[in-house]
């Protein structure tokens, strides 16, 4: 049996893994390098998690065997050189996904080998939480409550007792490269040093940072979230991202306390995560199209240089070029800070919201396409819930009330480490830092140059 595993590189809560290994027969574990599907970032966390996934394989007496190129090409080749009686991997939701695995599918079976899927990188599958006409839900309050009442909640499947894994793979199968290897080229492309220092891309280490916020942070969860400085959230989301742990295996572990303000706050969070995937499922079109089309009209400036300032963290806000270096350095991002940047993005220097989602595609090692693509079309105003574009964040307020002190812009901006609290906020008020920029643009010009964008909008839409 071949157990194809993807962004699901963990033995407990592994649906395929326990099918595969419950027929009796010797278990060929596999994955299939596509170079052309992940971003830079996640590049090297794949390559590290690859590594780190083989040695607790081997652990147990097995091994991951790794191919580079197309799966549809691969995964077929590899059944045929092994005599695999079968293949069993866990569902993927994005459109290439879905599509590259019923093609996969419809040719495996029809040449004689069943292909088994499963659930697992969800709560509730995609297309299960419908409006009663059976539409799906564009307002996250509303699919939330369906999704609550539902229960459908996937619970998490055992750990398997043992497993009776395949001798080694043939020499000389098509594309079979050495897992070790992969993990080195990924580094050696440069840019990881901030990520090996922030990062442990495995399944304990997901279970880990689980256990230190159920006994710590979640207690004050909803009323510390917001505060960038401290180690008041999870941390999970690039564990989810890549399978190393799943919603269910994290809701068993937080509990079930519905009167609890920081639980309840927590749980919505996932269930976000969940909304996104229920949109994307339905819009494939996501990260192109906005879902309001009224927006097609937008006049988005191109910037090259203020984009180029917004990426490297060299606007002149301290909150935000705080927010894009610690992007750039660790491949992750305080959510709070997201939605400030995302902000400053579109409608600061009014550079169209795609622009943003590629960047963060590129930088973020929780890089998720479903929730990429909604919390883009959030802050953009071009989403089917999103908020409304006349809504700029302030920089400065945001600054201020999150990051009072000024402790998350000095572990990021160390230019304006020296500065006093009531001056770190805004350092060209007097005199500047040294080596670091003025405001890009005022934000009382941007909020004027935007909202007029806006207006001009809406004057050719409802003319």
């Amino acid at each position: 049996m071949i157990v194809w595993f993807r962004r699901d590189l963990r033995l407990a809560d592994n649906a395929a893994l326990v099918a595969a290994v419950k027929t009796g027969a010797p278990i060929l574990c596999v994955y299939i390098l596509d170079d052309a599907c992940e971003p830079v970032a996640a590049r090297w966390w794949m390559g590290r998690a690859l590594d780190l996934f083989d040695a607790a394989l081997r652990s147990l007496g097995g091994a991951l065997h790794v191919f580079r190129g197309a799966a549809i090409e691969i995964l077929p080749a590899v059944v045929a050189a092994t005599g695999a009686r079968a293949v069993y991997w866990n569902r993927r939701y994005d459109p290439e996904g879905r599509e590259t695995d019923t093609r996969l599918k419809a040719m495996l079976t029809g040449a004689g080998t069943p292909a088994h899927s499963f659930s697992g990188a969800l709560l509730h599958e995609p297309w299960e939480i419908r409006t009663q006409a059976g539409q799906p839900y564009h307002v996250f309050g509303a699919y939330w409550r369906a999704a609550c009442r539902a229960g459908l909640e996937r619970v998490p499947v055992p750990t398997p007792v043992a497993i009776k894994f395949a001798a080694p793979a043939p020499a000389g199968l098509p594309s079979m490269i050495d897992v070790g290897a992969v993990g080195r080229e990924m580094r050696a492309a440069g840019w990881t040093g901030g990520l090996e220092a922030a990062w442990q891309p495995d399944e304990a280490s997901a279970h880990a940072a689980l256990e230190r916020f159920v006994d710590g942070p979640l207690a004050d969860y909803a009323r510390d979230r917001d505060e960038p400085a401290r180690s008041a959230t999870s941390c999970l989301s690039p564990f989810l991202c890549w399978g190393h742990i799943t919603p269910a295996q994290i809701r068993d572990a937080v509990g079930v306390r519905p009167q609890a303000s920081d639980w309840a706050k927590f749980m919505a969070e996932l269930g976000w995560r969940e909304f996104a995937w229920s949109v994307l499922f339905a819009r494939p079109d996501l990260l192109s199209r906005n879902l309001r089309p009224e927006f097609d009209g937008m006049a988005w400036r191109r910037d090259a240089e203020g984009l180029r300032a917004w990426q490297r963290g060299q606007t002149g806000y301290p909150l935000v070029d705080a927010g894009m270096r610690q992007l750039w350095r660790t491949g992750w991002m305080h959510n709070r800070v997201r939605m400030v940047v995302a902000s400053f993005l579109v409608k600061h220097l009014l550079i169209d919201w795609r622009e943003g989602e590629r960047w963060f595609a590129r930088t973020l090692v929780d890089y998720d396409p479903a929730c990429n693509g909604v919390n883009w079309q959030w802050v953009a105003g071009t989403g089917i819930e999103a908020a409304p574009f006349f809504r700029m964040m302030n920089p400065l307020i945001q600054s201020r009330r999150f990051d009072p002190s000024g402790a998350y812009i000095r572990a990021w901006v160390p230019e304006l480490a020296g500065l006093p609290d009531a001056r770190i906020h805004t350092p060209w008020l007097s005199g500047g830092a040294v080596g670091y920029p003025a405001p890009f643009i005022p934000h009382e010009a941007a909020r004027e140059r935007a909202l007029s964008a806006w207006r001009a909008l809406r004057a050719r839409t409802e003319g």
